[in-house]
This record gives structure tokens, sequence and C-alpha cells, in this order.
């Protein structure tokens, strides 16, 4: 077995924001009320940062998904991806922002399908485009335009699997700590995944 790479760099501190990184991560707290760590971590590079919160705001403001929808298919990007902290936030925002509901996010989070007809469409989907890597087959694509959704609903699909690409990688890498506020959504590890 092979030793993960780590970055070696320290997450960016408020004391040492400067420029791009400090204006980013000043205004994270100020919308969010504190700094992610994720963010943090991103902004070493703050383009990557930006970029990041650039797909992410467009995503969750411009999109054509409800809440709950556009958290089954980030909580479907990340624990295919193997994102524990995305999967700990997503978590957390899919119960108590978005609506998405303990039963369908433990769901999610275990494997299973959804007992949603349309989610449970929208998570196979969306989890097809991840493994094939966005060449979808007409058949899928035919399923989940069937269950209610259209073309604007896979282009959505792309943004998400960028958005969280970027999240999940630099998580990766940076072996990013679960914030307080998402520590109760923590995967647990001892538990064989469905």
């Amino acid at each position: 077995m092979t030793a993960e790479f780590r970055v070696e760099t320290s997450p960016v501190s408020d004391d040492q924001a400067t420029g791009k990184a400090k204006e980013l991560l000043e205004g994270a707290r100020a919308k969010l009320g504190f700094v992610p760590n994720m963010y943090r971590g991103m902004a070493v590079n703050p383009g990557l940062l930006s970029t990041y919160l650039h797909g992410y705001a467009l995503y969750r403001e411009s999109g054509n998904f409800t809440p709950p929808e556009q958290e089954v298919v980030f909580l479907t990007v990340s624990l295919a991806n193997g994102c524990d902290y995305c999967t700990a936030a997503h978590s957390m925002l899919a119960i108590k922002m978005s609506k998405l509901g303990e039963a369908h996010t433990q769901a999610l989070r275990d494997g299973k399908p959804l007992n949603d007809a349309k989610l449970e469409a929208l998570r196979k989907f969306t989890h097809h485009m991840w493994e094939t890597r966005g060449l979808p087959t007409k058949a899928e694509a035919e399923a989940f335009k069937a269950a209610g959704y259209g073309d604007v609903h896979v282009l959505e699909i792309i943004l998400a699997l960028a958005v969280k690409t970027i999240s999940n990688y630099a998580n990766h890498v940076n072996h990013t700590d679960v914030d307080e506020v998402f520590a109760p959504f923590t995967v647990d590890k001892t538990v064989e995944p469905a």
C-alpha cells in the first residue's frame, strides 16, 4: 500500500491571509459566520478557492434543481469520490438547510436507493455520470429524463461534478479536518458501506 500524498503547505490562517486569499476568506466569514477548514486549505492557491466558490454559488443560486435535489447530487459525488469532509458537510446541509431529510440523507450515506422515485433517478444518473466520466448511455439519459428532468439538469450535474471534484480532491491532498459544525455528521470508518 502506498502512502497518501499530503500537501506540505499549511492552511491559510487569518493572520497569514493576504490579497485575494484574504478577500475570499473574509467573504466566507461574512456569509457563513465562520471560515470552513476546506476554504483555508484551498486558499493556499486563491485561484482554486475562487473557482470553487464561483461554481458553487452558480450551482446553488442559478440552477434548476431544488435544494434537496442539489444535496442528492453533491452527496452522491462526494461519496463516490470518497471525500469524508464533503460527505459530513453536505449531510449537515441536507438535513438542516436543504430539507432533504434524515432518511434520504442516511440512505445516500449507506449507498442505498432512495424511496422517492424522482430523487432515486437523480441519484442513479448522477452516479452514472461520475462513473462514465461524463459519457452517459442513451438508455440512462432517457431514464433520467423520464423521471422529469431535462437536458439543463444533465448540464447542471456536470457543474456539480466540477465543483465537487475541486473540493473533494483538495480535501484529499490537504487531509482537511472536519469543522466542528459538521462533526456530528462525520463518516464512521468502522462501519462497512452497504
